[in-house]
């Protein structure tokens, strides 16, 4: 007997690059937009089912989407990567391990080695910061795990040189920082719902999917929808780059709330 789905509650706390919308010290028109849609901060999402809630990485912005979006509890962090615009928000897990204990963390193990170095006084057995937030790591590979009755599958991306892992939740998936998907990988994005995918601006870049190449993934993986994030100013206005996308092809918003 097939198990049933779970219904998936998505809030896009973050759709923005790595200095965001605006970016510091810009004159780009973009930058000096009054549209609220135009202002984005790191990209993130809150993952929501049942009673619990998981975050897909925790940027230097975390502090500030929790307090927007009146997040009174997280159960967990799966991580994408390294990279400080998703995971320097590590430290503003403490409210919420106040409240739950031990905070599972899921990454690779590259991942790991990083944030251990970089935040040592989180990790160290020996001279751990007592009011640290206590975090729980657990290792992904390339297998299938299992978090609160739904079933993850990693996906491996390659952001230029440096492999990233993206996610699979249900019928949902979420990537960021692609410019590349083995075929193997392809394969497990099969018959989705909804693709987030990194569309960052219109040239192209060393190791992101500019606009045309995340138009061309999504019309080989075929979801019934797609929203793009990790959004930089150089891709445009929000509403004159909508008017422009393909049936089904949204950009992503901060604040953006939708249901798998």
């Amino acid at each position: 007997m097939k198990k049933a789905k779970k219904q998936l509650e998505i809030t896009f706390l973050g759709t923005g690059t790595s200095q965001g919308i605006p970016m510091i010290a810009s004159k780009d028109p973009v930058c000096l937009s009054d549209d609220i849609k135009d202002k984005r901060l790191r990209s993130s999402v809150l993952i929501s089912w049942d009673d619990v809630s998981y975050v897909i990485d925790c940027g230097p912005d975390f502090r500030q989407q929790m307090i927007r979006e009146d997040v009174q509890l997280v159960n967990g962090v799966l991580f994408t990567h390294e990279h400080a615009d998703h995971t320097a928000g590590l430290d503003d897990l403490r409210p919420y391990c106040y409240k739950i204990g031990e905070m599972p963390i899921y990454l690779n193990a590259r991942t790991l080695q990083s944030l251990e170095q970089r935040f040592q006084y989180i990790f160290s057995k020996e001279n751990r910061y007592p009011g640290a937030p206590s975090v729980q790591p657990n290792i992904v590979d390339k297998d299938d795990f299992f978090i609160e009755g739904v079933t993850i599958t990693p996906i491996e991306v390659m952001h230029g040189k440096l492999p990233v892992t993206s996610y699979r939740i249900e019928d949902f998936a979420y990537l960021t920082d692609v410019k590349f998907v083995e075929e193997e990988e392809r394969k497990k994005l099969q018959d989705l719902d909804v693709l987030v995918v990194n569309a960052l601006r219109i040239e192209e870049h060393p190791t992101h999917f500019n606009l045309q190449e995340a138009l061309d993934f999504v019309a080989e993986i075929k979801p019934k929808t797609t929203y793009f994030t990790h959004i930089s100013h150089k891709l445009g206005f929000h509403e004159e780059v909508s008017k422009n996308l393909p049936e089904n092809v949204f950009l992503a918003f901060d604040g953006l709330k939708i249901t798998v």
